[in-house]
């Protein structure tokens, strides 16, 4: 008893000099992924982020909703595909992806965290014009959106009067179109407007691997004068390129760190923000 009593104090002091660090900064986390679909890291990632708040810390949730999507329009018997990793939009899907992302999705993750003893407020992107978007193409993708500003101030309200901001990636376009874009882009583009100084990604793998097979080749950090070489040697590839894009552009927009961890981890968020080893990879200038 005694010993896991001191080990808990050891774990509280090596997390102080974070929780002096990060004390009122703003921390943009992308949520998605296995830690969005297993019922029992849903619910320790719904504490890792009331915990941040009850600390001083100011967390703003993006959230996908990818797998949730699929099973309504299977529902509805509706095809979808893909290309290049986007769901081709049409507006009959469109209308799904925000009745499921805006309604659906959005909901449960307010209620995980008021159940887990925080207070939280969902929002579209739409909500406040906080997303105005475009489409990616001239058409080929549908309702497939690309963001062209970020108007922060609805976020800023809903954090000075105590609340927990959880934003689906719903953006608006210049004729009032609904526009679905990919949540990673979405969580980039507001760590940058808000001046976030972190934004963590929630994935399905450990980081980034040397060795796509090795768990063990994790690059720990990844510096912007690396990437092009990474780039070329294959290292940064398929799924992972568009995240590092996003670290890259948050890191180029003024976030103090970005970090690409494994969410499948019990409290990863937690692990990576307040303590010394840290996981995942981050990408930082240089």
């Amino acid at each position: 008893m005694l010993v896991s009593a001191l080990e808990k104090a050891e774990i509280l002091v090596e997390a102080l000099p974070y929780i002096k660090e990060f004390y009122g900064k703003k921390v943009v986390i992308k949520y998605g992924g296995a830690a969005m679909t297993d019922c029992e890291l849903k619910q320790k990632v719904m504490q890792d982020i009331v915990l941040m708040k009850f600390v001083g810390m100011h967390p703003v949730v993006v959230h996908g909703g990818g797998p949730e999507i699929n099973r309504m329009l299977n529902r509805l018997n509706i095809e979808s595909h893909f290309v290049g990793g986007l769901r081709v939009t049409s507006q009959e899907i469109m209308e799904i992806v925000e009745m499921v992302l805006g309604g659906k999705v959005n909901k449960e993750i307010v209620a995980g965290i008021t159940g887990a003893g925080g207070r939280a407020v969902g929002i579209s992107g739409k909500d406040g014009n906080l997303i105005e978007a475009r489409a990616i193409d001239q058409g080929a993708m549908g309702f497939v959106g690309e963001v062209t500003r970020i108007n922060p101030q609805i976020i800023e309200t809903v954090i000075e009067n105590g609340y927990i901001p959880v934003i689906a990636p719903i953006g608006r376009g210049s004729d009032h179109e609904s526009y679905n874009i990919n949540a990673d882009l979405v969580a980039s583009a507001i760590a940058v407007a808000i001046k976030a100084d972190k934004l963590v990604l929630l994935t399905d793998v450990p980081g980034l691997l040397k060795d796509p097979e090795n768990s063990e080749s994790l690059i720990s950090v990844l510096r912007l004068s690396e990437v092009d070489d990474y780039v070329q040697r294959g290292i940064i590839a398929r799924g992972m390129l568009p995240k590092v894009q996003c670290c890259i552009e948050s890191v180029r927009g003024g976030v103090g760190r970005t970090h690409i961890i494994d969410g499948r981890l019990s409290h990863s968020i937690l692990l990576e923000i307040f303590t010394d080893q840290g996981i995942g990879t981050m990408v930082v200038d240089g």
